[in-house]
């Protein structure tokens, strides 16, 4: 395990691979950790240098009180990169984490070697819908959103046959600090980068699960047709978290977009 005290929060992450390989720099969504990347890194093997980290308020990371700017998730991101001595990566996101991988690009120009946006988009959700779910975890914690959020993250497929991943999943959810959570979602619903989105100006791939129930494919669709030149592919069999359900296909897509981009 690696700790580092960043922007005044300590960020727990993973630094592996060939220190001289393309660096591939990945973002994780609300109510999860790191290991979520764990399948794509084990495809993508030894031809990338990977870093992971578990954003403030989740995982092994500090937890301070909410709520949280968006600004706050993209300087720990930032200063996370420049404490392992990274300048240029490609940087993958998904969900929140595609949103504070639209921040960086914007907060950091010449940072980023090419984008690729998971299951996201430029303005994810509704105030409406975030206000409700801070409400219920305020009232009720994480639990009380656990069945429900397990419906947008996987495929129907998914929650069906895979019942031991599948519960360890949800763990990893009610087990997230439910200031850390609240605290991303008013970040999440205070940011619209619909603006930061259009002035994107390195290679783009968006990515969904055509069972997403949290930003469907539509709605990643919509967010790649605003980013200049960006790709859109549609991953069949997967929810929310194609990381977790097909990670090779998400591994094989990124790396042939990375070479028909000539990033890599």
């Amino acid at each position: 395990m690696a700790f580092a005290e960043l922007n005044g929060v300590v960020l727990h992450y993973a630094d592996e691979g060939p220190r001289d390989a393309p660096v591939i720099a990945f973002s994780n969504s609300l109510g999860t950790d790191f290991r979520i990347w764990d399948g794509v890194v084990e495809a993508l093997g030894e031809q990338f240098r990977t870093i992971r980290y578990d954003k403030r308020g989740h995982g092994l990371s500090t937890c301070p009180p909410s709520p949280y700017t968006m600004d706050e998730h993209v300087g720990d991101f930032a200063a996370l990169l420049d404490h392992v001595g990274v300048g240029k990566a490609i940087i993958v996101g998904l969900s929140v984490g595609g949103l504070i991988a639209q921040g960086l690009t914007a907060a950091r120009p010449g940072l980023a070697r090419a984008v690729v946006l998971c299951d996201t988009a430029h303005k994810i959700m509704t105030d409406d819908i975030w206000n409700q779910r801070i409400a219920a975890v305020e009232a009720d914690g994480l639990e009380a959103l656990a069945d429900g959020t397990m419906e947008r993250w996987f495929s129907n497929g998914f929650r069906a046959t895979e019942i031991a991943a599948l519960a360890g999943s949800r763990n990893m959810l009610v087990r997230t600090p439910d200031a850390g959570y609240v605290g991303t979602c008013v970040a999440i619903r205070e940011t619209d980068y619909t603006d930061v989105a259009k002035a994107i100006n390195v290679p783009v791939l968006c990515v969904v699960g055509d069972e997403d129930g949290a930003t469907p494919p539509d709605v990643v669709r919509a967010t790649s047709e605003i980013i200049p030149g960006a790709k859109f592919i549609i991953i069949e069999g997967a929810g929310h978290l194609p990381c977790v359900e097909k990670p090779a296909t998400l591994a094989g897509h990124i790396t042939e977009f990375l070479s028909a981009s000539s990033v890599v």
